[in-house]
């Protein structure tokens, strides 16, 4: 047993609280634990080996111990919690937030703050409320701050300077802080005030509140402002009317740990209660990667600390078990909230009904999550975070392609991937308008030379439906400019409506598509997104920082993965494609004609019979079919174009 080796050194450990670390002979961290007194707590780990496979498969590893002493227990509780945070050792309990479910952040640390989608929480100083299920909830919420209280949505740096507000304000959008003549700083503050009881669910006070100022703006005759005042305390009641969720005042406030464990993993089930209404369901989830599954006071000991490392306890935490030390974890909960947190195992009653109530969703969501494909899509999504070095899970990916032929109809797709399964309502399709390249006034890319005879097929030789030359569409034969464009009008759009943004990026190409995604995210200012190319025939997985590429195994379940989302994307690019090439051949030349719509067309064709009579009809012939204005435009229409054929070099 490697940690007899320390026996010495464990000896001369202070008998004081604090943290201790355990390191293996790769100088990794393997454990790290808490004690009231470092020694005897270090010293008991000599004397359990075949106590269980878990702690035997740790003592055998350890080869090296170092300690942090604390004044109190209650100040390692927050250390142990950091350091477990920071290192991720492998032999502690490790849960994870698996909510795909979005948060809103209120970007209280900025001067004028605003109202964002967000994935995770931070410890930031901005504000966050969620999970919102389902997620579009999320965005609707979003833009009710917009649309009640007047929070800016826009990106500029706000300064006060503004010579007018922009739209946003004429709609009554926003309460325009960019011009200080109109909304002062004291004034959006207090806008962001109101909006943080909104998202926090304090109707009630919220209601008084605007009710006092819509009074108060009536008396000063500023009628305007108590309208708006009034509308919003009449969305905010109908929104709490409208709420379906379990209530119960008696129950006030407080959360309720339900958790299932077994061999493949732990699931853990948090009902969240606030003002008598269970607001939010988050679920934390532990794969077992020891001999065994950790015991039940362990696990509810972990989830504490780590649930409550980001987010504030309430007054009362229900637990299926007791935990260790409860009292200092509970001085170590009541520093964190600011007020007294009290952990109690109910038995009975209607706090027993909410404990088992979250008891047996944690079971529904074992079962759910351990099944065969689960494990299977768990398992491509721990080999993708470890293989390319991820923070997380990439809960969410998003695949790009784009598909042309010789940059005729250049287009993009985009298809997205969460959980391991396809996501198609998030599937999105490009138009590639050639941005990122020069483009001459004829439509065609300016580094482009071609010769006279090849021009002028450009111009005339593509015919459609009808017989009559087109005009050309323009090219872009260029993909990696193709794929920056794509990529950055997709993260553009997404900053612009708040995200929140993947947790990685596929391109289906190599080095140099995954060079121009970053030069697209560079300009966004969105570098420390990841982004990987998988290119076609070797699949290989390409990076921005490794020279070489990375090689999966052929039956890799990240490489299927990574397959399936690259081969989804190309589908639905081909399809696409496929669809704009049609409408292109099917186009009349009639169309391109102001004033010729659909009946003006099918008018013309039947009294002239083609489009090259049409071309050729006077305006004497013209006028009784389309009138003076329209027959004008027509022969306009193709006087410019007989002339362009002409002025070709």
């Amino acid at each position: 047993m490697a940690i007899r080796d320390l026996k010495t050194q464990i000896s001369q450990l202070p008998e004081q609280p604090g943290v201790y670390l355990y390191f293996d002979a790769a100088g990794d961290t393997v454990y790290i634990g808490r004690a009231r007194a470092l020694r005897d707590r270090v010293r008991s780990y000599l004397n359990v080996h075949g106590a269980s496979p878990k702690t035997s498969a740790l003592v055998d590893e350890v080869t090296r111990i170092e300690v942090i002493v604390t004044d109190s227990l209650v100040e390692a509780l927050a250390l142990e919690s950091h350091l477990i945070k920071q290192r991720t050792p492998r032999f502690n309990v490790l849960l994870r937030d698996d909510k795909n479910y979005p948060y809103l952040q209120l970007t209280t640390a900025e001067a004028f703050p605003r109202v964002l989608v967000a994935r995770r929480v931070a410890r930031d100083g901005n504000h966050y409320a969620g999970p919102f299920l389902p997620a579009t909830l999320a965005r609707r919420t979003m833009s009710l701050t917009h649309r009640l209280f007047g929070i800016r949505s826009c990106n500029e740096v706000i300064t006060g300077k503004r010579d007018r507000a922009c739209l946003e304000y004429d709609i009554k959008r926003c309460v325009a802080p960019c011009v200080a003549s109109i909304c002062t700083q004291e004034e959006y503050g207090k806008v962001v005030e109101h909006a943080q009881m909104f998202l926090d669910g304090k109707n009630e006070e919220l209601i008084v509140e605007l009710k006092a100022r819509m009074l108060a703006a009536s008396e000063d005759q500023r009628f305007e402002e108590a309208a708006q005042a009034r509308d919003a305390i009449k969305t905010i009641e109908t929104l709490r009317d409208q709420q379906q969720k379990m209530s119960n005042v008696r129950l006030n406030e407080r959360d309720a740990f339900g958790i299932k464990t077994g061999p493949s993993g732990t699931v853990i089930q948090v009902f969240q209660m606030r003002s008598g209404r269970v607001i939010e369901r988050v679920e934390l989830v532990a794969d077992t990667l020891a001999a065994e599954t950790p015991n039940l006071q362990e696990i509810v000991q972990a989830a504490l600390q780590q649930f409550y490392e980001a987010r504030t306890a309430p007054s009362e935490v229900h637990l299926p078990v007791e935990v260790e030390d409860r009292e200092d974890v509970e001085d170590w909960l009541s520093a964190q909230a600011g007020r007294r947190v009290r952990l109690s195992v109910p038995k009975r009653g209607e706090k027993r009904g909410l404990l088992d109530l979250a008891t047996r969703n944690a079971a529904l969501a074992y079962r759910s999550r351990y099944s065969s494909g689960a494990l299977a899509r768990e398992a491509a999504l721990g080999e993708l975070r470890v293989s390319l070095g991820l923070p997380t899970v990439p809960r969410r990916i998003e695949c790009f392609d784009i598909s042309t032929i010789q940059g005729s109809e250049t287009v993009g797709a985009m298809v997205v991937c969460e959980d391991g399964r396809m996501v198609r309502k998030h599937y999105r399709k490009f138009r590639v308008r050639g941005d990122e390249v020069g483009v001459d006034r004829k439509g065609l890319p300016a580094s482009t030379r071609r010769s006279r005879r090849s021009r002028k097929q450009s111009l005339a030789g593509v015919v459609g439906h009808d017989g009559a030359p087109k005009t050309p569409e323009p090219r872009l034969q260029d993909d990696f400019a193709a794929m920056r464009e794509v990529v950055g009008r997709r993260y553009r759009r997404l900053l612009d409506d708040g995200g929140p943004l993947p947790d990685l990026v596929v391109i289906d190409g190599g080095k140099g598509q995954v060079s121009a995604t970053y030069d697209a995210l560079t300009s966004l200012g969105q570098s420390d997104l990841v982004a990987v190319g998988l290119a076609k025939k070797e699949e290989l997985v390409f990076t921005r920082d490794a020279t070489d590429p990375i090689i999966f195994e052929p039956n890799s379940p990240a490489l299927l993965l990574l397959q399936r989302m690259r081969d989804e994307a190309h589908r639905f690019a081909v399809a696409y494609h496929r669809t704009a090439r049609s409408k292109r051949d099917f186009r009349s030349d009639l169309d391109d004609i102001p004033g010729i719509g659909p009946r003006r067309r099918r008018a013309l064709l039947a009294h002239f019979g083609s489009v090259a009579k049409i071309r050729r009809a006077s305006r004497e012939e013209l006028v009784p079919v389309l009138g003076a204005k329209v027959a004008d435009a027509v022969l306009g229409h193709f006087s410019d174009r007989g002339r362009a054929t002409t002025d070709l070099p």
